[in-house]
């Protein structure tokens, strides 16, 4: 038995897998994130509890002995964490936006560009650069305290086995990973201001680092492994490693990676380059703040519950009646395919005649236009794979599909701990059939009317787009 371990941003899961990859149970539970005042924070006893929670539920369903388990989560943000892994303060999430402000100035003095230039990362306020300069100023004594500032997944794996703190390649990459080196570029972190706390970077394990259970949530000395990140894990599960060929995750984060041996750090700045475990093979991700968040809002304002969106997107037509809806509903903004702090979500064309169906119609063709502006700017040339919670709405793919004029290769089920298991038995060399463990659930193939509709449609949304940037506020 083979269990993967996701630690998203909403829900902790852990799912089981035999040999030949087919999902043999998965424990989930609910984890909080607290929002005020342009902040999002998250617990980290209860991120932690709910990972023991989970693999301890998971282990009584499956009684059967462990192979090995893959570690994977949400990336970004800051966990810091004492000398025996334990917070010093409450984890600062990736969809935190307190760094606006300094992001804002970064992108009026060069700074930012700076940054992009050398790493292939375009910062945003929700990433360890940005987070760690605003606790250095505003909050010294979380700093002065600290060991280490992780990543979420970094702090699991600590916990889990109680080996030293690190870090892997994928979530080093923004923004302080030189692509070229696979090493911390310390140029950038003299750009942010930040050389006296150098040494709160945790060690990259290249390969991902690892180490043996202790004994909480898994049986002592199982065999684990810590990465890589979610997005990067995503792929893996998908089966997305040949250059040019895509994946777009429709989850709580709308993620667009393209497979690249490609480097190109001109042209506008925006998204990263992820770091892989093979040298020279990376992600070009283009990260949006929102995806199924921005539905899940729309959805709870409206009282619609999620059973009923199928139906309401058949009984709708293409177009919403009119209605159109810029997703950009993250209190730090946009991140990809371009960094805009003060971005908000605009929602257009409602008049008393819009139904529910109209607003959940637009919303879901606002992220498809969205998904694929930064699908165009990672620079899909191959297949488009897709993934996430998204994917559990069979209407919501017939749309994609007709919103990005392309098929889809639908995977579902658990992805990222799919591909965590997968990268940990490359690291301890087990084998295991990569294509049968990511064949697709279903090909789901556009219509060509609705698609050429969707084109024009997606031109207008880049006007808007753009006026809506033009108007967004600055610090």
């Amino acid at each position: 038995m083979f269990i993967g371990i996701d630690v998203g941003t909403s829900t902790v899961k852990a799912a089981a897998f035999d040999a030949s990859g087919a999902e043999l149970a998965v424990e989930a539970r609910p984890v909080g994130l607290t929002l005020y005042e342009g902040m999002a924070e998250q617990d980290m006893t209860e991120v932690y509890g709910a990972v023991v929670a989970v693999l301890d539920a998971l282990t009584a369903r499956c009684p059967g002995p462990v192979e090995l388990a893959g570690l994977t989560g949400q990336g970004d943000g800051v966990w810091l964490v004492d000398a025996e892994g334990l917070p010093v303060r409450a984890a600062a999430s990736w969809m935190d936006g307190r760094a606006h402000g300094l992001v804002d100035q970064w992108l009026a003095d060069g700074t930012f560009e700076a940054v992009f230039r050398r790493t292939g990362s375009a910062m945003f306020p929700g990433c360890p650069g940005p987070l760690l300069a605003w606790l250095d100023r505003h909050e010294p004594r979380s700093l002065d305290a600290a060991a280490t500032a992780l990543y979420c997944k970094d702090m699991v794996f600590q916990r889990l086995t109680g080996a030293p703190a690190s870090t892997d390649v994928s979530d080093a990459s923004m923004p302080f990973l030189d692509p070229r080196t696979r090493a911390y570029d310390n140029r950038v972190v003299e750009l942010l201001g930040l050389t006296h706390r150098r040494g709160l970077l945790a060690p990259i394990g290249d390969p991902v680092t690892t180490a043996t259970a202790r004994g909480e949530g898994l049986p002592t000395g199982t065999r684990i492994a810590n990465g890589p990140y979610d997005l990067p894990a995503c792929a893996l599960g998908a089966g997305v490693t040949a250059p040019g060929d895509g994946l777009l995750i429709v989850g709580t984060c709308l993620a667009s990676l393209v497979a690249t041996t490609d480097l190109d750090l001109t042209g506008e700045p925006a998204g990263v380059y992820l770091s892989t475990d093979r040298p020279g093979h990376r992600l070009r991700a283009m990260p949006a703040m929102v995806g199924t968040a921005a539905l899940d809002w729309v959805l709870s304002t409206t009282g619609v519950a999620h059973g009923e969106v199928d139906a309401l997107l058949a009984s709708t037509p293409p177009g919403a009646h009119g209605v159109r809806v810029l997703p950009y509903f993250a209190p730090s903004g946009e991140r990809a395919p371009f960094v805009e702090p003060g971005l908000r979500a605009e929602l257009t064309g409602v008049s008393l005649e819009s139904t529910k169906g109209d607003l959940i119609r637009a919303t879901c063709e606002g992220i498809g236009y969205a998904a694929r502006h930064c699908l165009a700017a990672a620079g899909l040339t191959g297949s488009l794979a897709v993934c996430g919670g998204g994917t559990r709405s069979h209407a919501w793919m017939r749309l994609l599909a007709d919103v990005l004029g392309r098929p889809l290769r639908v995977v579902e089920g658990e992805v990222g701990a799919r591909g965590a298991v997968l990268a940990a038995a490359e690291r301890y060399g087990v084998a295991l059939d990569v294509a049968g463990w990511t064949r697709p659930t279903e090909v789901v193939e556009p219509d060509p009317v609705r698609a050429a509709y969707y084109t024009d449609g997606y031109a207008d949304h880049l006007t808007r787009l753009a006026a809506a940037r033009a108007r967004a506020p600055h610090s």
